[in-house]
């Protein structure tokens, strides 16, 4: 048998314990939202399911009293199982945003654009009279490419300054928040910045991603100084891909689609109407004409 000492003490600390456990309990029961959670789940709730799940419940007051910087960005929520209660960490509001602009960021690449193009979303372009055909095409764009990625773009043309830029921004970030990676080029400083890759070898590589994004866009097409090569194993080798890919590619230009294939055909060294004729073709495969008017919104 074990001393009477020694079993006196044991009873007192079991004593001490039972008496901070029901302490504990009843600040847990006196907190207002474990009250309502309580009032709103009694038919399903008795004495001891409240027992079996005081650590839930206690945890939830704790955080209702003091911030735990490993949970910060979430809001503890208790949830009503069979035979306990079960507490879990929901990702408030703003975490939620905060995540999405990130990916947003992440699946959307700009090359030779500025930075904050990531900033704009559809939501904030202006509709006016001269953009209610392109917003509506774009809105029947995402509408069906939700359902199936293979899609036809659209031409954007117009003068300078009427926000083709902005409004594909737009759609650009629209399309990354659904987790799809999308290329955005200024299509003059890319042509221009081509020799660039040529040092360390990759023109090819930077080519093939440009060519199999699940979206891209070409921005100011028609203002670049093509060479035969740049026209023939660059331009037209990334379009050949996206349109035997079918994956939908947007673009926009100072030229209407027919003035376009002019500028293509000729080159610093020939002028070669059959090479311009194929490249239209393949862009008319990929993309459907808009032109937007309106006045010049950079003065």
């Amino acid at each position: 048998m074990q001393p009477i000492k020694k079993l006196m003490v044991k009873g007192q600390t079991a004593k001490a314990d039972e008496e901070s456990t029901a302490k504990i309990k009843q600040k847990v029961l006196a907190e207002p939202k474990v009250q309502q959670f309580i009032s709103q789940h009694q038919e399903q709730l008795n004495d001891s399911i409240i027992d079996k799940s005081l650590p839930s419940l206690f945890e939830f007051y704790l955080s209702q009293h003091k911030k735990d910087p490993v949970t910060q960005g979430y809001y503890p929520d208790l949830i009503m199982n069979k035979n306990a209660i079960s507490l879990k960490f929901v990702p408030e509001d703003s975490k939620l945003i905060h995540d999405r602009e990130i990916s947003i960021k992440k699946h959307l690449r700009l090359i030779n654009l500025p930075e904050g193009l990531h900033d704009i979303r559809l939501s904030q372009i202006e509709l006016t009279p001269e953009r209610k055909e392109v917003m509506t095409a774009i809105q029947k764009f995402l509408y069906h490419y939700a359902r199936d990625i293979h899609q036809k773009g659209l031409y954007l043309s117009g003068n300078f300054g009427i926000g083709k830029t902005y409004i594909l921004a737009g759609l650009a970030n629209q399309v990354a928040a659904m987790n799809k990676y999308v290329v955005f080029l200024h299509v003059p400083t890319f042509i221009a910045s081509l020799a660039s890759h040529f040092n360390d070898n990759s023109l090819q590589d930077e080519v093939q991603k440009i060519a199999n994004c699940d979206l891209l866009i070409l921005d100011d097409i028609g203002a670049e100084n093509l060479s035969q090569w740049s026209r023939d194993e660059v331009l037209a080798v990334i379009l050949q891909a996206r349109m035997d890919n079918v994956l939908p590619t947007f673009f926009s230009s100072n030229f209407a689609m027919n003035d376009l294939e002019d500028h293509f055909k000729e080159t610093k060294n020939a002028i070669e109407p059959v090479k311009a004729a194929r490249l239209m073709e393949r862009i008319h495969s990929l993309a459907t004409e808009i032109v937007i008017s309106g006045h010049n919104r950079r003065h």
